[in-house]
């Protein structure tokens, strides 16, 4: 009975990485909106993917593909708006010296 228990009681083995991986990617795409900080989203983005692809190599779980997904589209979503922010300051920095 009581290896039962405590075999209910613990988590799966991936669980915290899908747990990572998920708030990783939530920050990620929240770091998008702060300029330069999409700099960091994009680091976190990829340790997000990383853990996520682990996760869901050890114990497969919507929570791992979801943290895969948003690691994905925060990557995107951040290298664009890093470019994006680059662009900007090149175009101000050339109406500048032109002046």
């Amino acid at each position: 009975m009581s290896e039962n228990g405590a075999q209910g009681a613990q988590a799966p083995q991936g669980n915290g990485k899908a747990i990572a991986s998920l708030v990783l990617g939530i920050i990620a795409v929240v770091c998008v909106f702060f300029g330069y900080g999409a700099l960091v989203g994009i680091v976190l983005g990829i340790i997000g993917l990383v853990l996520g692809i682990n996760a869901k190599k050890t114990a497969p779980s919507g929570m791992a593909t979801a943290g895969i997904v948003l690691s994905i589209i925060a990557i995107a979503v951040c290298a664009i708006g890093f470019l994006a922010c680059v662009a900007c300051v090149g175009i101000l920095g050339s109406i500048g010296s032109s002046l």
